[in-house]
């Protein structure tokens, strides 16, 4: 009798017993979305280009094969990605190295600064660098004080300056990055290796940096690719002897109106993306844009990786002897001195990149306040005029209030599918989980001028151009990447007894979800709102295309202005939106800790 009462009361307990989602249906929101409003919209633009007058056609491309002007022009925009990305590798890595291996306050420090110019505008940083390098810019201040030119100098409007810009662009990508790879790395390895006898120099090429290679060749992949699909700063630095890929689709479409054809220029800069994505696959594997290990060879060493590990052991040697050569001149024995002479060069090289990094945006603060109409230094008096004129003009503030609406809706949404997907991710979905992952974050990928391009044809044929339906939905391709790597870095140090803790009480899943792991998880969600909402905010190529004359938004109105002259109330626009970024990394950073306490 106690039998068969038990197996009914199991039986229900299992009737009532709530409705689990499968990992999949968490994943699939995000995955259907990037399908509809990402891949069809790519696809269908790349197919254009083999249509003329409605009928199939490679006329577009013995076009590109017989003009030399667009072969010319794809050699400049590899170059510029190739330059681009080799620079920000040697000069991002020191300081990548200096914040994993930091303690943790100096961490926090760190941290700030470098995240600061990473959500700051382009746009900013730009205008930043037009100010540095103009006639009567600062650079040319110092040069003339220094009596090195009699004149000011030509410093924008030429190849050096776009490659400034471009690497102080894209250092602050490459940075995060590589930190995703040698947060992970065991210090305990190093120390083992000198504990056994080696020099520190030998020790860091031969252990640490092999390890942290798929963070070296991710940093340099999403490099490469943006700045194969990056157009605002060499269409503000450069000139018409350093147009890239990207200016030439954006004349074919707003000038030309010449759909085919700009198809055809997304097809040959979406194949060089390819190109380079499969060799990265081909050397290190997809798993590794997913946090993984890089894809191990099986069999012996072949020619490459030999000469690989005889150079690394000369780059050791190397290093050891400058440590030894430089320990008398610091007073002490090279045995005591070795480690705080090198991690003394380190952290002065670090300083000097953050600097670079940093001070650009910075300029734009004194210049906001000047009395002229130019963007010059040092700045003529002292006056509010340029707050106030945008304070008072209706289409600052309606571009800005926006912006606004855009990106807190954008952050709702992308939060919504990203933290879902996120979640099935993270908490059981096993099979394809990287290929998932991947495709999740492919809108880092794909170069945004692709698209751009093709969600404006989409939605100029739904009547979704101009609208703030549009550009949400557009944001929220871009944002939702952001929002899962956020929850996911959160959830990776959830601990999950919390949740069984709250089921074994009674408490149904929803219940706890809602009553136990979100309010465990408030300060990391926070967080990834605020960076959707920043990275909606932000955004300039998608709005470039999608929002329509009474629809611009705070990036749109400042390029525009920017086309029409570079003045002050640029400079003024740019140090509120540095001060925004500012704070939100300030909350960020306070809600982190307070999550951390929690925990």
């Amino acid at each position: 009798m106690n039998q068969v009462a038990y197996v009914q009361d199991t039986s229900q307990q299992v009737a009532k017993r709530p409705f689990r989602p499968k990992p999949w249906m968490l994943v699939l929101p995000a995955t259907l979305f990037l399908l509809a409003l990402m891949v069809y919209p790519v696809l269908d633009l790349l197919g254009l280009s083999f249509t003329r007058n409605g009928s199939l056609s490679l006329y577009h491309y013995q076009r590109m094969l017989d003009r030399e002007i667009y072969w010319r022009v794809l050699g400049i925009t590899l170059q510029f990605a190739a330059w681009t990305t080799v620079l920000a590798l040697v000069f991002s890595y020191p300081l990548a190295y200096l914040t994993a291996t930091s303690k943790a306050s100096t961490r926090t420090r760190l941290m700030f600064w470098l995240l600061l110019p990473f959500w700051t505008s382009f746009l900013v940083r730009t205008f930043a660098w037009i100010a540095l390098l103009g006639r009567n810019g600062l650079f040319n201040q110092w040069l003339q004080a220094l009596g090195l030119t009699d004149a000011p100098a030509e410093l924008l409007y030429n190849y050096s300056a776009v490659m400034i810009g471009m690497l102080h662009a894209m250092m602050p990508l490459c940075v995060i990055t590589l930190l995703s790879v040698l947060d992970n790395i065991d210090g305990n390895l190093s120390r083992a290796a000198m504990t056994l006898g080696a020099k520190p120099g030998s020790t860091f090429w031969r252990i640490y940096f092999p390890l942290s290679l798929p963070g070296v060749a991710a940093g340099g992949l999403l490099v490469f690719i943006s700045s194969l699909g990056f157009f605002i700063t060499p269409a503000l630095l450069g000139s018409p002897k350093t147009i890239m890929l990207p200016q030439l689709i954006i004349q074919q479409v707003q000038e030309l109106l010449n759909w085919p054809f700009a198809g055809a220029l997304a097809v040959l800069l979406f194949v060089a993306v390819m190109v380079v994505f499969l060799l990265y696959d081909r050397l290190f594997g997809l798993s590794t844009l997913a946090g993984g290990e890089a894809r191990r060879r099986s069999g012996k060493a072949g020619p490459l990786t030999r000469l690989g590990n005889m150079l690394l052991a000369g780059l050791g040697r190397l290093s050891d002897a400058l440590i030894l050569c430089a320990a008398p001149l610091a007073g002490r024995s090279a045995h005591r001195r070795r480690r705080p002479i090198g991690r003394a060069v380190l952290w002065l090289f670090s300083l000097l990149m953050l600097v670079f990094l940093v001070a650009p945006a910075f300029v734009m603060i004194p210049i906001s306040f000047t009395q002229g109409s130019v963007l010059d230094w040092p700045p003529q008096g002292f006056s509010w005029q340029w707050y106030q004129q945008y304070l008072h003009s209706p289409q600052w503030l309606g571009a800005t209030w926006r912006s606004i609406k855009v990106a807190i809706l954008t952050a709702a949404f992308s939060m919504l599918i990203g933290t879902m997907a996120a979640f099935g991710l993270q908490r059981g979905l096993r099979k394809g989980n990287a290929l998932i992952l991947a495709f999740l974050l492919s809108p880092l990928i794909v170069p945004r001028i692709i698209i751009s391009v093709a969600l404006f044809y989409l939605f100029s044929r739904i009547s979704l151009t101009g609208t703030t339906v549009g550009l949400v939905l557009g944001h929220t391709i871009l944002a939702t990447p952001y929002v899962v790597v956020s929850v996911m870095a959160v959830l990776k140090n959830y601990d999950q007894r919390y949740d069984q803790a709250a089921w074994s009480l009674g408490a149904n899943r929803f219940r706890a979800l809602w009553h136990v792991t979100l309010p465990l998880l408030r300060g990391g969600l926070i967080a990834a709102f605020l960076f959707a909402f920043v990275t909606s905010f932000d955004e300039l190529t998608l709005s470039l295309f999608i929002s329509g004359g009474m629809q611009s938004t705070l990036p749109k109105q400042m390029w525009d202005s920017a086309v029409l002259q570079v003045n002050p109330l640029l400079a003024a626009v740019s140090t509120l939106l540095l001060l925004l970024v500012a704070l939100i990394l300030w909350i960020s950073g306070k809600l982190g800790k307070r999550d951390q306490a929690k925990r």
